[in-house]
Formats: C-alpha cells, structure tokens, sequence
C-alpha cells in the first residue's frame, strides 16, 4: 500500500485529492492547518521529523487578495514561510521513496501575475523556479514532480477573494468553476496508471480561461 501526505487536506481541493487517494488503496494523511501550519517554522519541522511517503501533496490555503500598496511587513513575512520556506523545509526533510511522486498545488497566477493577489504572485512563483529545479533532482530517482495551476475551482478560498463569483463565471469559456474533485481525480490518474514520464512541468488546471501558450 502505498503512503500519501496531503498538505493542507482538510477542505477544498487538498481535501479532494485526499479522498480520491483513498480510493486506490492508499494510507493518507491529510493535515489540516491546525496540525501542520507552513507559515510556522517550528511546525513544519516538527510535523517533517522521521516522515516517508510515496506521494506527497504541498498544498496551502493563499493569502488575503491585497495590492502592492497595502501590504504589511508582517503580511510579506507570513507568506514568505506559508507559501515559500515552509515548503522548502518541508522538502528537505520528508523522504519520499524511489518512484514516488510530489505535486505542487500553486495557481495561475504563477503564469499571469494578478495585482489584486501580489502576495500569492510572488511567492508561489519562487516556489515554482524551486520546484522545477529539484524536479531533475529527484527525476534520477524516478520521483515525478508534477505542479497543478488552478484557476477558478468552486472552493471556499475561491469565494473569498472573488466577490463577483457569479459573474467571473460567465467569462470562463466552460461557463462554470472547476470542481475540485476534477483534480483529485486528475491526481488519482496519475498515480493509478503509473504515468512518471511526466515531470518537471505545469498543468493549467482553469477550463481555457489563460491566454498564454507556455
């Protein structure tokens, strides 16, 4: 039986690839943020002590919708850890075995800067240049390293920061949100079908809604 470690799996998307994980036979462990707070260093190290897993998941909730202009020293320091270190930490301290796999649950705005989510543009983009560079890493230990984009999925983040939900809807060319399930299910596939060729890269996850090609 294969081991899982879902970030941040206690709702939304991380909780929807918990479960879809469950469905193929796999021990998960789903944290939620008051067992593991990436944005507290002292917790992330004490929660990455002595950890294995085949499948590791980082995934955190993002941080207020905020312009350049008004965010605080403190903010900035927050998610630095949250979205940046804490998962840095968090990679050099979990094992994940031979052939296993780490996803990254970022989000668009890794592609398309948004000026209304300065904190999340920044540092998840950082992580982003991390992550792809370690994929070679542990590519040679057949280790898939695969990043998920998210755009608009109907999450309770989603509705937080987007105040005009309905009307976002109808700019999407697929006329609705995603559901998270869809990527808990993408998640599964990826793992029941033993795919590893796939590595080192960003999925768009957000139903045709970019402009970008890259």
């Amino acid at each position: 039986m294969k081991k899982a470690i879902v970030l941040g799996g206690s709702r939304g998307i991380g909780k929807a690839i918990a479960d879809s994980l469950k469905t193929i036979d796999c021990d998960v462990i789903a944290t939620s943020r008051k067992e593991l707070d990436t944005s507290n260093l002292d917790s992330v190290k004490k929660f990455a002590q002595d950890k294995e897993t085949d499948i590791l998941v980082l995934n955190t909730g993002g941080p207020p919708a905020k312009e350049f202009s008004s965010v605080t020293v403190e903010e900035w320091q927050k998610y630095h850890n949250q979205l940046f270190l804490g998962f840095c930490v968090l990679l050099q301290n979990i094992t994940v075995r031979n052939g296993g796999y780490i996803f990254l649950i970022s989000s668009s705005v890794i592609k398309e800067p948004n000026p209304r989510l300065v904190i999340s543009s920044a540092y998840r983009l950082a992580f982003t240049s991390v992550f792809k560079l370690l994929s070679k890493d542990f590519g040679a230990r057949e280790i898939s390293c695969i990043n998920i984009a998210p755009g608009l999925i109907d999450t309770d983040r989603m509705r937080e920061v987007i105040a005009n939900a309905e009307d976002m809807k109808k700019t999407i060319p697929m006329k609705r949100f995603g559901k998270p399930e869809e990527i808990g299910d993408f998640v599964k596939a990826i793992i029941e079908n033993n795919i590893k060729y796939l590595s080192g890269v960003v999925i768009n996850f957000d139903g045709a809604s970019s402009n970008y090609t890259l």
